[in-house]
């Protein structure tokens, strides 16, 4: 498992609040996305930690293409 599942083709909006830390799934096997429930363990993928910078609503990718890891950049758009 080289490339990560695409896990969903929209984002997901999530309420964060300041200096919380998120851990985004990376490899896309998640049952929690976008968050990490531990399905990585045996690959090369490991969770990304974000941390927010104030209370707010953001949306973070499940297709795991994005170039601003965790949030959505639209790259779903193009699968």
């Amino acid at each position: 498992m080289s490339e990560a599942k695409i896990a969903g083709t929209s984002p997901i909006a999530v309420e964060v609040q300041a200096n919380q830390a998120y851990w985004w799934c990376t490899c896309g096997h998640s049952k929690n996305q976008p968050f990490c429930d531990g399905s990585h363990q045996g690959t090369p993928f490991l969770p990304l930690e974000w941390t927010a910078d104030a209370d707010k609503r953001v949306f973070f990718c499940t297709c795991k293409q994005t170039a601003k890891s965790p949030l959505c950049d639209g790259a779903h758009k193009a699968l």
